[in-house]
C-alpha cells in the first residue's frame, strides 16, 4: 500500500513538472520602445511578474505606430501591455495596472476601441512607469496579435485608434467624463447593432438620440466628428450584434461605477451636512449665552 502511494505520488510529481505553466505559455509583454532597462523591470514589477513568466516579449516602436494605424513614425512609445491570450468566447477584458500614469484613457475606452478593431479573447493589462496619455498602448496590443498570427483588419485598427483619440478629446474639450464618453460609445454601438442603419442620416439620428438620452451636449464640431466616426463604423459593416454580450458588460460596469460614485458623493455630502449642523448648533448656543 505504501509503495503504491509513493508510486502515485511520483507519477503526480512527474505530470506536474511535465505540464506547461499556463501563465508562461500564453503571456506576451509588449514594451514601449523608449523605456530604459530599469523601467522595463518596473513594468514587470507592476504586473507582479518575473522575466521567466513571459512567453514572448516585443518592443513597440514608432514604425509600428505608422504600420498599424498610420501614426507618426517619430512618436515616442512608452505605454506597455501584457496580453494573455484566452480561449474562444472569453472576450476582451482590460485592466489598467498603473492608473495614476495612464492619464487620458479608461479601461472601458480601451475595451470599446479593441472591439471596434476586431480584437477577441484576451486579457490585457496596460502599464506605464511614466505618465502618458495611454493612447499608444493600442499599437502594442495590435503587435501582440500580429506576433501570434492573428492579423487584424487595418481599416478597423485605424478606426479604433481614431475612436480612442476622439474619446479623449471629448473628455478634454467638453463637459463630459470618461464614463460619459464610454457610455455614449457603448450605447451607440448597441443601437448600430439593433437598427442596422443604411444611410448617414440614420446614423445622425442614432447619435442625436443617444446624446439626448445621456443629456450630453457637444459643440457642433465635436458632434460632426462623432457622426463621421460612427458613419465609418457603418461603412465598414462592423457586426456589433456579435459583440452584444461584451457591450452589455461594458455598460454594466459603467452603471456599477456610477452607482459607487453616487454613493460616495452622498456619503460625503451627509458628512458635510452633519458637521455643518454641529457648527450651526454651537453658533446658536454661544449666541444665546451672550444675548
Amino acid at each position: 500500500m505504501k509503495k503504491r502511494f509513493l508510486l502515485l505520488l511520483l507519477i503526480g510529481m512527474m505530470l506536474a513538472f511535465a505540464m506547461p505553466v499556463q501563465a508562461a505559455s500564453d503571456t506576451i509583454i509588449v514594451y514601449g520602445e523608449k523605456l530604459s532597462n530599469d523601467q522595463r523591470q518596473e513594468v514587470l514589477n507592476e504586473l507582479n511578474m518575473n522575466e521567466s513568466d513571459v512567453y514572448e516579449a516585443h518592443d513597440v516602436t514608432g514604425a509600428d505606430y505608422q504600420n498599424y494605424i498610420d501614426g507618426n513614425p517619430n512618436s515616442n512609445m512608452y505605454s506597455s501591455a501584457r496580453i494573455i491570450l484566452e480561449k474562444d468566447g472569453a472576450g476582451i477584458t482590460v485592466n489598467i495596472a498603473t492608473p495614476s500614469n495612464i492619464t487620458a484613457v479608461s479601461r472601458e475606452m480601451y475595451e470599446n476601441a479593441l472591439l471596434t478593431a476586431g480584437a477577441e479573447n484576451a486579457t490585457v493589462d496596460v502599464v506605464s512607469p511614466v505618465r502618458v496619455s495611454g493612447e499608444s498602448a493600442l499599437t502594442g496590443i495590435y503587435k501582440a496579435y500580429d506576433a501570434e498570427g492573428e492579423e487584424l483588419d487595418k481599416d478597423r485598427m485605424v478606426l479604433a485608434n481614431d475612436e480612442l483619440e476622439l474619446a479623449t478629446d471629448l473628455t478634454e474639450n467638453e463637459d463630459v467624463t470618461q464614463e460619459d464618453v464610454s457610455q455614449l460609445l457603448t450605447d451607440i454601438k448597441t443601437q448600430l447593432a439593433e437598427q442596422d442603419p443604411v444611410t448617414r442620416e440614420e446614423v445622425e439620428q442614432i447619435v442625436e438620440e443617444q446624446l439626448s438620452k445621456l443629456e450630453i451636449s457637444l459643440s457642433d464640431e465635436d458632434k460632426q466628428m462623432l457622426i463621421d466616426l460612427v458613419d465609418r463604423m457603418r461603412n465598414l459593416e462592423i457586426d456589433f450584434g456579435a459583440m452584444k454580450d461584451q457591450l452589455d458588460d461594458i455598460a454594466g460596469n459603467l452603471i456599477d461605477r456610477a452607482e459607487e460614485l453616487g454613493l460616495d458623493e452622498g456619503f460625503w455630502k451627509k458628512v458635510a451636512n452633519f458637521f455643518s449642523d454641529i457648527f450651526q448648533a454651537m453658533a446658536n448656543f454661544f449666541k444665546g449665552l451672550f444675548n
